[in-house]
C-alpha cells in the first residue's frame, strides 16, 4: 500500500521524502499515514532500485524539514519514471481481498479518481461484504455475551457496531452512485467547519467527534 501511495503522489509532482510524508498524511489521514522515516526511506530506495522512481535533484534542507537526531543534509527529490507509471497502473487496477482491509481500502479509495469504474465497484462491493461480516460478528457478540461484558466493554462493542452500520450505509450510497454514473457529493463551500452534510463515516482507521 505504501508503494501504491508513493507512486500515486509522485505522478502529481516530484517530491522529497519530507514532502511525501506530509502529503501521505494529508491524503490518507494522520492515523493511517503515521509512517516513520524508517519505513518510508527503505521503500523509496527499493522503488528506485526497481527503476520505478529516480532522483530528480537535491536541494538544501531547512531545520524544520530535518527529522530529529539526523544530520542536516540535502533533500533528494524523487520523480516517477515511465516504468513507475506502468507499475502504478498495475497496482491501481487490483481489486483483490487486500483492497477491502482498512488500510488497503483507504489507499485505493484515495486514488479512485484514477481508477476505472468496474474496479471501483469491485472494491466497494468487497469492502461492503467485509464490513457486513464485521457487523454481524459484533451483533453476535452483543447477542450472546452482552450480560458478561462490563459497561465499558459493552459500550465499545456498541460503538463498533454503530460505526459498521454507518459505513455500510455510506458504501451502499457510493455503490449506487457508481452504478448510476454519479460522483460522490462534495460539501458546499461555507458549510460549518467544512463538514459533510450527510451521515457518512470518517475514512477507515479514523474517528469523528459527533456534533449537534
Amino acid at each position: 500500500m505504501l508503494e501504491l501511495a508513493i507512486l500515486g503522489l509522485l505522478q502529481e509532482s516530484p517530491m522529497h521524502g519530507y514532502e511525501l510524508r506530509k502529503e501521505l498524511a494529508a491524503k490518507l489521514g494522520a492515523i493511517r499515514a503515521a509512517i516513520s522515516y524508517g519505513s518510508l526511506y527503505p521503500t523509496l530506495r527499493r522503488l528506485q532500485a526497481e527503476g520505478w522512481i529516480a532522483e530528480a535533484a537535491e536541494t538544501p534542507a531547512t531545520a524544520e524539514e530535518v527529522p530529529a537526531l539526523t544530520s542536516r543534509r540535502g533533500r533528494v527529490v524523487y520523480k516517477i519514471t515511465a516504468e513507475g507509471k506502468e507499475r502504478f497502473a498495475q497496482l491501481i487496477a487490483q481489486a483483490g481481498p487486500e483492497t477491502y482491509d482498512d488500510t488497503g481500502f483507504g489507499v485505493h479509495f484515495a486514488f479512485f479518481a484514477r481508477t476505472d469504474q468496474a474496479t471501483r465497484l469491485r472494491i466497494l462491493e468487497g469492502r461492503r461484504r467485509k464490513i457486513e461480516e464485521r457487523r454481524e460478528g459484533l451483533r453476535d457478540v452483543l447477542g450472546r455475551a452482552a450480560e458478561r461484558l462490563d459497561a465499558y466493554t459493552l459500550e465499545l462493542q456498541r460503538h463498533g457496531l454503530e460505526a459498521c452500520e454507518r459505513e455500510v450505509r455510506w458504501l451502499e450510497e457510493l455503490i449506487a452512485n457508481e452504478r448510476s454514473g454519479r460522483a460522490p457529493t462534495v460539501p458546499r463551500a461555507g458549510t460549518a467547519g467544512g463538514r459533510r452534510e450527510d451521515n457518512s463515516p470518517p475514512p477507515p482507521g479514523e474517528s469523528r467527534t459527533e456534533r449537534p
